[in-house]
């Protein structure tokens, strides 16, 4: 769940719309275990391997970054699931239906009848109303920026909330309906800071309730008052607090977990090959990009951005970066095959070939640029193209991947120096504009290629340099562009957004404000000794990672025992 925990953070801090849209000693398998996969008994139990770092501090507050991945999904449920691996496909959650009022400035939300909280109290409209307007009171709860775009929240009838908007937000639909989570209003109303509250003992709507937790294991239980009759089918939930990624990958080959979320270097002689019935699905969401400070004078030359975009060897980034497992990208800015039905293929044939040196020299040379007798292109002023790029130095794959880059910018004169930082002083810097180049994944991650690209191009997030940017780290700017995405926020056509996005694609291509590299990937390990249901490239139903809320839930209503 590298990085979206971060950029969630600064976003509240900026006060801006954030987008999101991301354990062995105490957790027992329920005698799922086994060496070789397929010895072990059936079970309803399901245990997951996800590195997180630290042990459980046993805080389950939906509206707390660092905990919503522990209760969000598993104890508490949005209105609608909204599947980004679907473009977007919804199902009814809370919420059974729901409809647009006049100029797309308002939506009203018909609420689920016969909902109870696991403590076997009625969920009402007046729970929905009332989580909304604590998110208004209380800004810091605001995980999804729902706030920055509505203006009133009610109920409307029986059975009825209304939303009412500042402005047409068509695709903050996503941030309401799937990424606000409902809770009691009989609890939270009693609760005099809920900011601080850790919410030890939550209650909630969903398939399960916390039972118990301690700091080396969560212990997840069937809620007996779920309103989906016969689920969940899955019983009991383990989630062992891991803080080596090692033992965690271990837990996986030997059987004892079945659901891992992370990285595993050699994956198929470490893990598939093990079994037969051990799996892994790994689908791309977002770009991890050369990000250019576009006010270094340098860098604001579009013909400089053009020449770096074409000198860099994606296909061998993607393999000795990332073992392979995250795709190369493309200039265009759209993640395939996720969104493949979005991408304007006729702008990136125009484009040309995604790797091309020659073109590279040929656009520098175009811009004034000759090669010096130490390698490296200087323009008649005598200012080289030589550029410090900071990265995370905790990041093997994005170091080793930086040296390929490095490689690649060299062949065609341009010099990179690489700064690995630690990933607060990454943060400080590149949230502050303070740095020149940066590669950097913004983890922005919806039901279609408009939430990562306004949060690359639109200027609303930026800031001056030396000032906190919450999005559009790079600093671009144009009126034109920022005008698609207002349409695009207006409409609710699919004609109409696919048009806009053709559009913002060809603003990438010709203006390559932002260079993406590889596509970043959910991570997802399966083991279908004793279970069946889970997510694959055929049945995409939700993102398949342990930590990617609320979707964990329609993995485990999905999942049954053999």
């Amino acid at each position: 769940m590298r990085r979206r925990l971060t950029a969630t953070a600064v976003l509240l801090a900026a006060g801006l719309l954030s987008a999101a849209c991301s354990a062995g000693a105490g957790g027992s398998n329920g005698g799922s275990g086994g060496s070789s996969g397929g010895t072990a008994k059936a079970t309803s139990v399901v245990t997951i391997s996800n590195e997180n770092g630290a042990l459980w501090t046993c805080g389950f507050s939906p509206f707390n970054g660092s905990d919503t991945l522990l209760s969000v999904g598993f104890v508490y449920e949005p209105l609608v699931f909204i599947n980004p691996l679907q473009n977007g496909k919804t199902t009814p959650m809370l919420a059974t239906s729901w409809k647009w009022g006049a100029g797309n400035k308002s939506i009203a939300f018909t609420i689920r009848k016969g909902v109870k909280f696991n403590d076997g109290s009625p969920m009402s409209p007046s729970d929905v109303v009332f989580t909304f307007n604590l998110l208004k009171k209380f800004p810091a709860l605001d995980l999804g920026g729902v706030w920055s775009v509505l203006s009133s929240v009610s109920q409307t009838g029986a059975d009825q909330v209304t939303m009412n908007f500042k402005a047409p937000a068509v695709p903050d639909f996503y941030y309401i309906a799937d990424q606000t989570p409902i809770v009691p209003a009989k609890i939270w109303s009693k609760i005099a800071n809920p900011v601080s509250f850790s919410n030890p003992k939550p209650v909630g709507t969903g398939p399960f309730e916390v039972n118990p937790c301690t700091k080396q294991n969560i212990t997840y239980t069937a809620n007996p008052h779920y309103w989906q009759p016969g689920l969940p089918k899955i019983k009991k939930v383990q989630y062992p607090a891991f803080t080596s990624n090692n033992t965690a990958n271990d837990q996986l080959a030997n059987g004892q977990a079945q659901w891992g979320s992370q990285y595993i270097p050699g994956i198929k002689s470490f893990y598939t090959d093990k079994s037969p019935n051990f799996h892994y699905w790994f689908p791309p969401t977002v770009s991890v990009s050369l990000v250019p400070n576009l006010k270094n004078p340098l860098l604001a030359n579009v013909k400089v951005r053009q020449a770096m975009s074409y000198a860099i060897d994606r296909a061998k980034v993607s393999q000795i970066g990332e073992s392979g497992y995250e795709p190369p990208a493309n200039q265009a800015g759209i993640v395939t095959p996720t969104f493949t039905s979005w991408l304007n293929k006729p702008a990136l044939a125009k484009f040309g070939k995604a790797f091309d040196p020659a073109k590279a020299k040929q656009l520098l040379a175009q811009a004034g640029y000759k090669l010096g007798s130490d390698g490296i292109m200087a323009n008649a002023q005598g200012k080289k193209l030589s550029f410090s790029v900071i990265n995370i130095g905790d990041y093997s794959d994005w170091v080793a991947s930086m040296q390929v880059i490095t490689q690649n910018l060299k062949a065609v004169g341009i010099q990179l120096t690489p700064d690995n930082l630690t990933n607060t002083s990454f943060d400080a810097d590149l949230y502050n504009g303070k740095y020149e180049l940066a590669y950097y994944d913004q983890q922005t991650f919806g039901p279609s290629p408009y939430y990562e690209l306004r949060n690359w191009l639109d200027s609303a997030g930026t800031a001056p340099i030396g000032k906190i940017a919450a999005t559009n780290y790079e600093r671009y700017s144009n009126p034109a562009t920022d005008k698609l995405f207002s349409q695009y926020s207006s409409s609710t056509s699919a004609a109409q957004q696919h048009a806009i996005i053709n559009q913002v694609q060809e603003v990438m291509l010709n203006e390559v404000p932002i260079i993406p590299v590889v596509s970043a990937v959910d991570w997802f390990q399966y083991d279908t000794t004793n279970l069946t249901g889970w997510p694959t490239p055929g049945n995409p139903y939700s993102q398949p990672s342990a930590y990617a809320y609320p979707d964990m839930e329609q993995v485990l209503l999905h999942l049954r025992s053999k």
